[in-house]
């Protein structure tokens, strides 16, 4: 085992966290239109939604170090994070202190970022669409949530909305492989495989992924990658799959069972693996096609999950 890198639980996220709008590597037709709108000085309330790990933070604070040199950078923005105080308080304390009070420099406006502020409570969210109206002169608001419908349609309409998709694995493979190239990162390329299917589009989660295994193994393979996740082997569906096709259902519940507590294994993991196997068609051909005769019989998945519950 190769010596280990030293770093904090968030240090590779924060330590490659795109410092530019021009380092960011998706999403070029939402960054085209912010970048319009601060070139034409009309930057409007904003609201990115999307899964977690796909640049919504990252882009704001881009565009904070855009508008904004290093000396007037911490009166000039106020980054919270509503899951902190999700209540009425967080609007009535820091945000409205903030947006009220006068700065020393003169030209431009304030940036208040909140993240997670599908967090807020609906009396949190009325009171903060008052603060918006009552400072849009002097501030503009940039709200990040996971999920768009959880923010009341009065805020939603008094911002311009922008959708992170998940990225793809084209996008996340060259970060990766900065990353990887700048740490020394011992990894196979079935290691890299296995971190960009489970990281599913979030980069942070990519990382994250990366760095635990580095850091708990030494060597980033396939198995190192499963077995620091708490994931299946693909080794362990794949007896799955043939003791639930070829035993007798007392074998097959036991010995299911038995791997299933000696490794600690989730239901819906276990189930994700196996739909993934045969999707993708790494099961094998005859392997796939036993499996979905059986499932058309009525054995399948309906017997496969009352093994392993």
């Amino acid at each position: 085992m190769g010596s280990l890198p030293s770093f904090s639980h968030h240090g590779r996220v924060e330590k490659y966290r795109p410092q530019t709008l021009d380092d960011l590597i998706s999403h070029q037709d939402i960054l085209s239109t912010i970048q319009k709108f601060i070139s034409e000085d009309r930057l409007p309330h904003l609201l990115f939604y999307g899964p977690p790990g796909t640049g919504k933070t990252s882009t704001i604070l881009a565009c904070a170090r855009q508008l904004y040199k290093d000396k007037e950078f911490n009166s000039m923005v106020l980054e919270l994070n509503a899951s902190d105080d999700r209540g009425i308080d967080v609007v009535r304390g820091p945000i409205l202190s903030f947006a009220s009070t006068r700065t020393i420099f003169k030209k431009g406006f304030k940036l208040v970022i909140l993240d997670e502020a599908d967090a807020m409570t609906q009396d949190a969210q009325n009171a903060l669409r008052r603060v918006i109206e009552k400072f849009t002169e002097n501030t503009r608001f940039c709200l990040i949530c996971n999920y768009l419908s959880k923010i009341i349609p009065a805020l939603q309409s008094r911002c311009t909305r922008f959708r992170f998709g998940p990225l793809s694995q084209d996008q996340i493979i060259p970060r990766l492989e900065h990353v990887i190239q700048q740490e020394s990162i011992d990894i196979t390329p079935e290691g890299m495989k296995a971190v960009v299917m489970l990281s599913t589009g979030d980069m942070r989660k990519a990382l994250n992924i990366l760095q635990s295994t580095s850091m708990a193994y030494g060597k980033v393979t396939e198995d190192t990658v499963y077995t620091c996740t708490g994931h299946p082997l693909k080794s362990d569906i794949a007896n799955i799959l043939d003791w639930a096709l070829n035993k007798d259902f007392t074998s097959a519940y036991k010995q299911i069972l038995h791997l299933k507590t000696l490794k600690g294994l989730a239901l819906q993991d276990i189930l994700s693996e196996v739909h993934l196997l045969i999707h993708r068609g790494t099961a094998g051909e005859p392997l796939m096609v036993q499996f979905t005769q059986e499932s058309f019989r009525g054995g399948g998945m309906g017997l496969f999950t009352a093994y392993v519950e």
